[in-house]
């Protein structure tokens, strides 16, 4: 008898994976339940057969009508959110709010700000450049992932599929500047400039996407985990742990499923809280991303992983660099003090099992408190702020982060320049001197003089040293510029987060700034204007929270970086001169 089953969410089918396209609340039948490696094969209604995930679909009973074409879906209540038509703020609202004069200026995330300076800030967390060598190596990226290690879970790697793969991705030049220097054009995570996708309207019954959601709020949620903000010598602050979080990505391994049919690369993540790994795919590290995007993306800039990659995925180099990135980008999540402590960070490091990890995972994706909603989860310890002095220091930090973004690029770009110098021509240059000076020692020897050795030797020495420099320039950039360009990359892309976070709070403030108008027109009450004012406060603790996060890591990140940057330079001169000093002293003299 054949099974019928609903379709829970969209699955897009892979070219030659014998796959089967389904949408949600599509009802399909089940032909074969015992495919394995969590697959069943299905049948739509045009008769298509094919591979579906098992977890994408319900089976043996009809759902509601979900939302589609032609439904609509019920408004949910998040945190007893005013229910009243929000539309009145349209009157009011600015011909182009940042995040939509981006969509129509995608080049350049900063546009909006060069024609209104008026933004407001946000912060970072820093790279560790160091955090990238995990200190073991990324040798045998083949080795098979089926063994797996033996303190680890195997994990959601293998028989999770509830993840798109990463064959239909664009692919990345893997380089730093390709698209400031015009070359290539590496794509990005997000966009040209990698900016954060904020989606501040997660919940299709309201009719507007801003910070009223939460401004207008009339009883925020209860019993949720607070995050708190002191005032420091510096400013506000967040609370930082006594133990900084830290984690080694390492020990890529190739696997595979469906019988050999998809392939794909595990990393194991060990965390220094359990010393303990669990294992995960790309994709696992993607819909981490999505969900911190989605909680945290209003008052926290969250960047981009490193690119995805279509061809050469499986190449032992690109493993290792992708690796480094992941590792870098994890370090960053973990020295954030709210992203590291976050319910759906700590499953991502520490699940138990393939139970452990299902029930985490839809806890994470049923989270209501997305969005500007975080933002109900933040108590400040002070007194409200003045708006005025936020709004000229948000201004500040916007000035400074949009020229520290045109730095940042300079260096990605004269770095890229020089990388691919000192392993092109430069070294040629160094090789032709020293084929020069062996040729001419050549024709010394021929000259048959009897003290004629002691010149031609010297002679093919030096040509023979100058050969050794060509090999160690072109060798020099992966040992000092590649990790001030690695630094300066996580930077860029970070960078290009703050419109879209300082977007926020600047229209959070053009909506306290209406409260007049809005109570002598009846559309909210003087209460609630009190009631914003107070709000857009706590968003601007949070905003000055993450402008000084931000400066604190950014001083530790490029006083490492340059540190070890010049002891490279140091040691790769001296070395030169060393040898040229050997092969002066065999020069007698005259």
């Amino acid at each position: 008898m054949a099974v019928k089953a609903q379709v829970l969410y969209d699955f897009t089918a892979e070219a030659g994976n014998n796959e089967l396209t389904v949408r949600e609340g599509e009802t399909i039948t089940i032909t074969n339940q015992h495919i394995g490696g969590g697959w069943i094969e299905a049948q739509n209604s045009r008769g298509d057969v094919g591979l579906v995930p098992e977890d994408y679909i319900e089976l043996g009973k009809q759902l509601p009508s979900v939302q589609g074409a032609g439904t609509t879906a019920p408004t949910p209540n998040v945190g007893n959110v005013a229910s009243a038509d929000l539309s009145f703020f349209d009157a009011y609202a600015p011909a182009s709010t940042p995040a939509q004069s981006q969509a129509s200026n995608g080049n350049d995330p900063w546009s909006v700000w060069n024609a209104d300076p008026s933004g407001g800030s946000n912060t970072n967390w820093a790279s560790n450049p160091e955090g990238t060598q995990t200190g073991k190596s990324a040798a045998e990226p083949w080795g098979s992932a089926a063994q797996g290690h033996p303190q680890a879970y195997q994990g959601p790697g293998a028989e999770d599929d509830e993840w798109d793969d990463e064959w239909d991705d664009v692919k990345s030049t893997g380089g730093y500047a390709e698209s400031e220097s015009g070359e290539s054009g590496a794509i990005q995570r997000g966009g040209a400039h990698a900016s954060m996708k904020i989606s501040l309207n997660k919940f299709p019954g309201f009719s507007k996407s801003g910070p009223e959601l939460y401004l207008l709020c009339k009883q925020l949620a209860k019993g949720k985990e607070k995050l708190s903000i002191y005032t420091g010598e510096v400013g506000p602050v967040w609370s930082y742990p006594e133990v900084q979080l830290d984690c080694v990505v390492a020990d890529p391994k190739k696997g595979s499923k469906l019988y050999g049919l998809k392939s794909y690369i595990e990393y194991q993540i060990t965390p220094n809280t359990t010393n303990r790994p669990v294992n995960h795919r790309y994709k696992h590290f993607d819909w981490l991303y999505e969900r911190l995007l989605d909680k945290f993306g209003s008052a926290i800039p969250i960047p981009s992983l490193p690119d995805k990659q279509v061809t050469g995925r499986f190449e032992e180099e690109f493993i290792k660099m992708r690796m480094e990135r992941l590792q870098g980008w994890m370090t960053r999540m973990c020295r954030h003090p709210v992203v590291s402590n976050s319910d759906v960070f700590q499953l991502f490091l520490t699940y138990k099992d393939e139970k452990d990890w299902k029930m985490g995972k839809r806890k994470a994706e049923k989270d209501e408190t997305v969005g500007v909603m975080i933002f109900s989860t933040i108590e400040p310890e002070a007194a409200d702020l003045d708006p005025v002095e936020v709004e000229q220091k948000c201004e500040q930090f916007s000035r400074f982060t949009k020229a520290m973004d045109d730095g940042v690029k300079e260096i990605l770009t004269v770095g890229n320049e020089h990388w691919k110098r000192c392993t092109g021509p430069l070294p040629k240059e160094y090789q032709r001197i020293g084929k020069a000076f062996q040729n001419l020692s050549s024709v010394f020897t021929s000259s048959g003089y009897q003290g004629e050795p002691t010149l031609t030797d010297a002679m093919t020495a030096a040509g023979k040293t100058y050969e050794e420099i060509a090999q160690m320039v072109a060798e020099q950039p992966r040992k000092d510029l590649h990790f001030l360009m690695e630094t300066n990359n996580e930077y860029k892309g970070l960078l290009g987060c703050f419109p879209d976070t300082i977007g926020v709070h600047k229209a959070a403030i053009e909506k306290v700034k209406e409260g007049d108008k809005l109570v002598a027109t009846s559309k909210i009450t003087p209460q609630d204007k009190v009631t914003m004012a107070k709000r857009v406060s706590t968003m601007s603790y949070t905003l000055q929270a993450e402008m000084n996060h931000f400066h604190s890591n950014r001083i530790y990140d490029y006083n490492r970086v340059m540190q070890l940057y010049l002891e490279e330079q140091v040691k790769f001169y001296e070395t030169i001169a060393a040898k040229l000093k050997q092969a002066h002293s065999q020069f007698t003299t005259m």
